[in-house]
């Protein structure tokens, strides 16, 4: 990295949960990791005027807009991070790369396989770099256990149990919402909390699932929204058994309807040799058994993933740090030009199993082929 960069513009597109968090991450990242290619908050943009200027001003943009469509091509703008619906993933990104930004999507991807292979092949023709958003490949604990995978200290993983339950859904009469429209969302828990189970398997074993059984469930079936009641057109809740190449089964439950869960993505990885147990609940903590039985491990060491910007060992981090590093990874990457991870291939990867899993549901839970 050259002395003295230009700081880079960011632009993120959307400002409400993940806008909120990606903002967060923006504003700290060059605190944390003063290594990175400095950058400038410029604008953050949505739809309704006098909500997103009050969410610039709070969360440190230097301006807000209604339309990305002016902001992605701006000379100003390095970065589009894009954090709106899924289905406006793929537009934007293609338009940021057809502008020669660096993009960074929210997953899952887009909302449709067609989508996501669109968003690969101009990704890789593009000059800008992508990255997909996949926060949870930044907690600690995760990353260190998938070098406990590769180093083989739980021998050959055989099977793996997971699981991604939240409640938010789970009364009746909770409010319609953009994610319970299929136009929109693309999917329901599938999408939203399986992509994030499907990448972690992805990651974790270092292979790909290249079959699966599905069975997609909707409790509640219409919502009052502003108009009245619509029907609910995507999941409320998802399981599926998932087989990788080299013959690891992973059984997958996803559900927004899981009553007293709030946002619990467990794992529990079996080898020959020994396990691994995760709880996002727990985000700092791996339970590790590699020969010497089941112990908990803290993971808040500098020598641990991730841990070297932070606190000193035993204070322990939360889920907004992860957004910290991530943006830190796409600006090591766009500074040493090479390219990010996770890419636009792993989010279509994801999405295509995903798929797999659907199209086992419409066929009575057949297994297909990713």
């Amino acid at each position: 990295m050259s002395e003295n960069p230009r700081p880079l513009g960011v632009a993120v597109i959307g400002y409400s949960f993940m806008g909120k968090a990606h903002s967060n991450a923006w504003r700290n990242v060059g605190a944390f990791y003063p290594d990175t290619p400095p950058v400038v908050q410029q604008v953050l943009v949505g739809r309704d005027p006098a909500a997103v200027k009050a969410a610039a001003d709070r969360y440190g943009w230097a301006e807000s807009a209604t339309d990305w469509a002016d902001v992605v091509g701006r000379d100003d703008i390095d970065i589009v991070d894009i954090c709106a619906p899924g289905h406006l993933h793929a537009d934007i990104a293609l338009a940021a790369l057809a502008a020669g930004k660096h993009v960074l999507v929210e997953k899952p991807l887009a909302n449709s396989v067609a989508e996501s292979e669109a968003m690969v092949a101009a990704a890789a023709t593009a000059t800008g770099r992508s990255m997909i958003g996949f926060n949870y490949r930044r907690v600690p604990a995760l990353a260190l256990a998938r070098q406990v995978i590769a180093e083989g200290r739980i021998g050959t993983v055989r099977q793996v149990r997971a699981a991604y339950l939240q409640d938010w859904l789970s009364n009746a009469t909770a409010p319609m919402t953009w994610r319970l429209r299929r136009e929109q969302a693309g999917s329901g828990a599938l999408g939203d909390l399986g992509s994030h189970v499907v990448d972690q398997l992805h990651h974790l074993l270092g292979e790909q699932v290249v079959c699966a059984r599905g069975h997609l469930q909707t409790f509640v079936t219409e919502r009052v929204g502003d108009a009245g009641r619509e029907p609910v057109t995507v999941d409320d809740a998802a399981w599926a058994t998932l087989e990788t190449a080299s013959g690891v089964v992973a059984s997958v439950e996803v559900s927004r309807m899981a009553t007293g869960r709030k946002n619990r993505m467990s794992l529990e990885i079996y080898g020959s040799e020994g396990a691994l147990t995760f709880d996002l609940e727990r985000l700092n903590e791996l339970g590790i058994d590699d020969g010497t039985g089941l112990r908990r491990v803290l993971v808040t060491e500098e020598s641990h993933p991730y841990l070297a910007a932070w606190w000193p060992p035993g204070h322990t981090l939360g889920w907004d740090h992860t957004f910290t590093s991530q943006a830190a990874d796409l600006l090591t990457a766009i500074s040493n030009d090479v390219a990010p991870s996770p890419s636009f291939a792993d989010g279509l990867a994801v999405q295509r199993v995903l798929a797999a899993i659907e199209a086992s549901d419409a066929r009575a839970g057949t297994c297909v082929d990713v």
